[in-house]
């Protein structure tokens, strides 16, 4: 059962029904066991009444055999003395007690009362029978008195109530230590969310509880990881972007501190050039014409630090990334053909809610970096999944890889002096997938090098945009506006 509220009701009702309904029972039984007691007052004085209801026959039975002899001259059995030795035992017993007469009862089963009497020469012994089982009536009488014996023997009332006292209190404390269990195992996993959430709050967002709960209380455990991790990540995120943004203030400053230098070197460069055009100095010239390009050169790289510390905003729609991603390798393969490419793309078409320039920014980046580190002989692996609301894009190059220390600067801007490098593109590429929700990162390689995933926000229920649909925009898009110098500031790692 998923739900903890009908758990609750259900262990409410429990603690309220079960020991309600073991007191009842114990109370029903000892009601009963006292009726069953409470008849030893009647049974006392039933045996009492038989007792001399017995004594009255016995009595009555005396009288009518003494007056049967005394009145109607019974005939007795005579027992001589000198016959002592063949009497019964009951008559020597008679004789030899010394009375003048007794009456016994007789003891062979046959329900008789016996008179004895002495005389001279002997025992005169009579009989008749009783029409009443003494030896029965006497053995009921016994087993009566003795059960009202054991009862006046026991306090009733006491035991009674002390035995309902303490089988009740078992009950009840039996019913409270299950429902403290119960209340511990559905409050244990409440006190760990508090800890963990005690936890987030002192700024550790790696803690995480684990659970195997599928109740409401798991699903807010599921919910405190899955909000803790988003939390690392977007803290993450929010340091580069912060990062990014005193950069972008540094590369500002610096492209109009270089650009003010340079343009009047540049000016001046070209009169001498165009002062001594045709003279015979040819080494100025030539001098000039070398200053004047690597003048260019800084320009062009004061021009991608300016891109860079520019924020355009995205214009986000429904990207197909299958589409976009074969375009852009259709794109660059002519500019790499020593280079083998792959592809494996989800069969579902994902589409990715993006920037349509900012993507094929980013996509032209990883791939073009991906064919400089495969070089001669090498492939570039590219793939797209989604999953979880997310669309995923990796591109992996067979070339060397990456050491710890580029890892470390990976996403940094940095300045680069190669021929086609100005050390910004994975920062640009970066800033522009963290500013669509989403990230880059650097993962282990398929293939034995550098590899890189995109994640972007998936698109759902949305028309993907034509890939030649999107806007043409020179500062984020440069391969549709190419640099004056033939390279990609963009696509340079």
């Amino acid at each position: 059962m998923s739900s903890v509220r009908v758990r609750l009701i259900l262990i409410f009702l429990a603690a309220t029904l079960v020991p309600l309904g073991a007191t009842w029972w114990i109370t029903t039984s000892l009601l009963e066991q006292s009726v069953a007691y409470s008849s030893t007052d009647q049974l006392d004085r039933l045996s009492k009444a038989l007792e001399q209801a017995g004594r009255e026959v016995y009595q009555h039975a005396r009288e009518s055999l003494k007056h049967e002899v005394e009145v109607h001259g019974a005939v007795p059995r005579i027992y001589r003395g000198t016959e002592l030795a063949s009497w019964p035992a009951a008559a020597r017993a008679f004789w030899e007690s010394g009375d003048a007469e007794r009456f016994a009862l007789s003891d062979d089963g046959r329900n008789r009362l016996l008179y004895f009497v002495r005389r001279a020469d002997g025992v005169a012994w009579y009989s008749r029978p009783l029409g009443l089982d003494m030896a029965a009536l006497g053995d009921q009488y016994r087993q009566a008195r003795e059960a009202v014996e054991r009862a006046s023997n026991r306090d009733l009332r006491r035991g009674l109530v002390s035995t309902f006292v303490l089988l009740a209190a078992a009950v009840w404390v039996v019913s409270f230590a299950v429902l403290a269990i119960m209340a511990h195992r559905i409050s244990r996993p409440i006190r760990q969310l508090t800890a963990g959430l005690d936890r987030l709050a002192s700024d550790d967002l790696s803690v995480r509880i684990e659970t195997t709960r599928h109740d409401e209380i798991g699903r807010a455990i599921r919910a405190f990881n899955s909000m803790a991790a988003q939390l690392a990540e977007n803290r993450g995120r929010l340091v580069y972007l912060t990062q990014l943004a005193s950069w972008q203030l540094l590369a500002r400053k610096m492209a109009h501190e270089l650009k003010n230098s340079l343009t009047p070197i540049r000016l001046t460069m070209e009169e001498i050039i165009a002062r001594d055009a045709g003279g015979e100095d040819r080494f100025i010239e030539q001098a000039a014409r070398i200053v004047v390009d690597e003048v260019e050169s800084l320009e062009r790289r004061i021009r991608a630090f300016s891109q860079f510390a520019a924020e355009p905003q995205p214009r986000t729609s429904a990207v197909a990334v299958n589409a976009a991603l074969e375009e852009r390798i259709a794109f660059l393969k002519t500019g790499h053909p020593e280079v083998g490419y792959r592809t494996v793309l989800a069969d579902s078409g994902p589409s990715a809610l993006a920037d349509p320039d900012f993507l094929n920014g980013i996509l032209t980046n990883l791939l073009e970096n991906a064919a400089e580190a495969a070089s001669t002989g090498g492939t570039v692996l590219a793939t797209t999944a989604a999953g979880n609301g997310r669309v995923v894009i990796e591109v992996h190059d067979s070339g060397p890889g990456l050491n710890e220390e580029a890892r470390k600067s990976l996403f940094e801007p940095t300045i680069s002096f190669k021929k086609r490098g100005m050390g910004l593109g994975l920062s640009i590429a970066r800033k522009n997938a963290l500013l669509m929700g989403g990230d880059i990162t650097a993962i282990p390689g398929a293939l034995g090098g550098a590899a890189f995933r995109v994640l972007l926000p998936q698109a759902i229920n949305s028309q993907p945009s034509a890939i030649g649909e999107s806007r043409t925009d020179a500062a984020v898009s440069p391969q549709k506006t190419p640099h004056p110098s033939g390279c990609n500031p963009i696509a340079d790692r």
